[in-house]
């Protein structure tokens, strides 16, 4: 019987190539994209699940109240994690983190390495299992580091890493260490990135910041014993706060700053390892959203609805072609149930051969995917058992409901009906109608949404950021020598270089570099009786010409006056912070006797990301602290040639270092990565939504043409004109658009409206987005319908009278 069936379905596959190869040829890339984006999506949402201990690692983060509101931050004092450990019930094992790139010299190789400051708890905690050397806690010596596999490869090739001697330089001197433990390379989906980490300890500030409360400048992590809930984290750290915040309570309260829902001034909570990836501090409030995650899945879950939607529609515009051999089929004495099975089966394999296609698409594609979506997804690392079943289960269900559907319906058809070969659709029609409103419902909704995303990222793109970014190239500035020396031999190196206009220098990158880093620095103090907190920035001359800051009052750091080394160049921001009618009266405390004053005030500019309002910024100048990039100021004209002479420039000052120069606009591009994606992804959801759609409305517009075949004819000879049939033909599929415009326009609004409010800077909600969206719609539509009933309007009435 199974064998009969498929021998059959076989026939009736071939007997209609059209149908099947329009069936197979969505259902294909429905699965081929869907299977990509799916991919895409669990990716995002298993990051960190790999660690053995994930659900009980928590991320530490405190919680203060000034005049302002509540302000969220991750970064702690040193003696924080001992505190918590030693008194804090319920804390199994803690580690502080702190992430900086560092110079590794083994033998006449000196390379820059991301590495990691932690405590012994760190391998204990977190999942990185060794290769070679020690397994069970490999730094519980401070002189033993733990590097990965690929450090391991660049500095020993083929020998043997473990026991070997390597130089890290700290604070100007090389300490060396002893390669103690080989991990693997972390993973894709980890958020802690590193290629060496070394005991916190031996961190250059260590030692003047272990008591030091008020200095912050790392990440701590805890993990929880078992049974032991997270929510009680706060009243368990009370009595800490309370012995070591007492100070700053007490300026918050002087200062007019409201207490929380539970009274507190300050406070530490617990932010889940797992939801790490996905949290934003703003506002004072921690989000954790997996919105994009969750809008990858949606679009790949929608993709494939329209293509079984068009499944379904064809199946329903081929019946008309099958009647008579449903109803010969009842009278030789066919069951229901054997006609259903006979239509399920066909149904089933084309889905078959569909997914085929689509695994091949899929695996054909990944590699284009990964470079697009900027993912590092692969079929190994969502080849769980888990997904593998829901995969199946999920194709299952999907050919079980869109394949029964059709089949039921036809199997339901009466024996003289069917002879006769009328189908009487009026009753389905509805059904029809609303999965095609649906359908173009949907391909509206991104179509709206890729005009906004799109409108949206070139206003980002083209926004003046209140600094130069076409001319000017930053780049770190890596190696062993002193930053200070390095920044001043590479003015002599460029200065007879007419194309080089200004080189300076910060301990910050305006944007994402090519290496990556981006950091920020934040410190409050004392003005008049009141906390004042603002971004540092540690700058060398001429920062503010090398950016072409717009100076408002005062004037720039100058070589000529020496007391510009304890003065300070400060944002509009931050001059309203102190409230003082000429800014240049104000100054930085730092204590009783150590005052810097403001000598500059400059526009404000965008030194963050544009998801963020412009902060106070306070710019000054000290050797106590280093300069991690270098910028340059180039001509207009050359920028290539530019580009390769500071390239130059640089590897005579640093042969061992890599150059990774950027220009501004590269670094500030960078910034949008999650944008782009977005904007990528549902750009290319909305054009294969539109492609199906119309293959779908392709599928109608045969059905419907059959189905007023007569009526065409006899319009034709009482005269109506080919205009008059093709309007007649294509007027509903425009009002289904019609209506699905009115559905679709409200919600994406609202989608659009929610998401632009992450952003402080932004476009205004035109409603040429939604017009343009539904017109886009109606015409794609229209020629898609428009050659089906052209061609049929203009045949010979006579052939369509004759058909009986």
């Amino acid at each position: 019987m199974f064998y009969n069936y498929l021998k059959t379905t076989w026939r009736s596959l071939l007997k209609n190539k059209t149908f099947t190869i329009l069936n197979v040829f969505g259902l294909s890339v429905a699965f081929g994209v869907a299977i990509l984006l799916s991919m895409a999506g669990f990716f995002d949402l298993s990051y960190d699940k790999f660690h053995t201990n994930a659900q009980d690692i928590y991320k530490v983060y405190s919680v203060w109240q000034n005049p302002k509101g509540p302000q969220v931050s991750v970064s702690h004092a040193a003696p924080l994690m001992p505190a918590l450990v030693e008194e804090v019930p319920g804390i199994k094992k803690a580690t502080r983190h702190l992430q900086q790139e560092a110079v590794l010299t083994y033998d006449e190789k000196e390379i820059n390495m991301d590495a990691i400051w932690v405590d012994a708890d760190f391998f204990e905690m977190f999942t990185f299992p060794a290769i070679s050397g020690k397994i069970d806690n490999p730094l519980e010596n401070q002189s033993d580091i733990v590097i990965t596999e690929g450090t391991a490869k660049a500095l020993f090739g083929t020998e043997d890493p473990i026991g070997k001697t390597i130089q890290i330089l700290i604070n100007g001197r090389d300490q060396p260490f002893t390669v103690g433990t080989v991990v693997g390379n972390t993973p894709s989906q980890s958020i802690l990135d590193f290629e060496v980490a070394v005991r916190f300890e031996k961190d250059a500030e260590y030692l003047e910041n272990k008591n030091e409360w008020g200095a912050r400048y790392h990440d701590v992590y805890v993990q929880l014993s078992e049974n032991v809930e997270s929510s009680e984290f706060d009243k368990a750290t009370r009595s800490l706060v309370s012995n070591n915040f007492e100070e700053r309570i007490a300026n918050a309260k002087r200062d007019g700053a409201q207490p929380d829902a539970d009274g507190l001034y300050y406070k530490f909570e617990l932010l889940p390892l797992l939801d790490e990836n996905f949290a934003t501090f703003r506002n004072g409030y921690v989000e954790v959203s997996r919105g994009n995650a969750y809008l990858v899945l949606g679009v790949a879950f929608l993709i494939l609805f329209i293509a079984c939607v068009n499944f379904i529609n064809m199946s329903i515009a081929r019946s008309g072609q099958r009647l008579r051999e449903i109803g010969m089929r009842k009278t030789l004495g066919a069951r229901r149930k054997q006609l259903f099975f006979q239509f399920w089966t066909e149904s089933v394999l084309v889905f078959v051969f569909s997914v085929g296609i689509g695994l091949m698409i899929s695996a054909l594609l990944i590699d284009e995917f990964k470079t697009i979506f900027r993912t590092d997804v692969s079929f190994g690392l969502v080849l769980t058992p888990i997904n593998i079943l829901f995969f199946v289960f999920a194709i299952l269900i999907i050919t079980l409901i869109v394949g029964g559907y059709p089949a039921l319906l036809l199997s339901k058809m009466g024996t003289i009906q069917s002879l006769k070969g009328k189908l009487d659709v009026s009753g389905k029609n509805r059904v029809r109608d609303a999965l095609m409103v649906l359908q173009f419902g949907i391909a509206i909704l991104m179509i709206t949404g890729t005009l906004v995303l799109h409108s949206q990222l070139d206003f980002m793109r083209n926004k003046d950021l209140g600094f130069n970014k076409e001319q000017v190239l930053s780049f770190p500035l890596d190696g062993k020598k002193n930053s200070y020396d390095a920044l001043e031999l590479l003015r002599n190196e460029l200065a007879g270089n007419p194309d080089i206009l200004e080189i300076s220098g910060a301990d910050n990158n305006l944007g994402y570099g090519k290496d990556g880093s981006v950091s920020s620095s934040m410190f409050g103090f004392e003005y008049k009786n009141r906390i004042i907190n603002t971004n540092y920035l540690t700058v060398d001359y001429d920062y503010v010409e090398t950016l072409d800051l717009e100076l408002v009052a005062g004037r720039n750091f100058n070589r000529e006056f020496a007391s510009d080394k304890s003065g300070a160049v400060i944002n509009e921001a931050m001059a309203k912070e102190f409230g003082e009618e000429d800014p240049l009266t104000a100054y930085i405390s730092f204590n009783d006797s150590l005052r810097f004053p403001v000598i500059g005030v400059v526009k404000d500019y965008h030194f963050e990301k544009l998801d963020k309002t412009i902060a106070p910024i306070t710019m000054m100048m000290s050797r106590d602290y280093d300069l991690y990039y270098a910028y340059v100021k180039v001509a207009p004209v050359n920028l290539a040639k530019s580009y390769d002479a500071i390239k130059s420039a640089w590897a005579k000052i640093s042969p061992n270092s890599k150059f990774l120069g950027s220009f501004l606009d590269e670094n500030i591009n960078r910034t949008f990565r999650k944008e782009e994606r977005v904007t990528t992804m549902i750009t290319s959801g909305s054009i294969l939504a539109i492609a199906l759609s119309c293959i779908g409305l392709f599928a109608i517009s045969l059905l419907i043409v059959n189905q007023r075949t007569k009526e065409i004819g006899v319009r034709k000879v009482i005269g109506a004109s080919v205009a008059n049939i093709a309007f007649l033909l294509t007027k509903d599929f425009l009002k289904l658009v019609g209506v699905s415009f009115l559905i679709a326009s409200p919600l994406a609004w609202w989608f659009m409206k929610e998401w632009l409010e992450n952003y402080p800077f932004k476009i205004d909600l035109s409603p040429i987005f939604f017009l343009g969206a539904g017109l886009l719609a109606a015409v794609i539509a229209l020629c898609t319908v428009g050659a089906r009933t052209i061609k049929a309007a203009m045949g010979n009435p006579v052939d369509s009278l004759r058909q009986e």
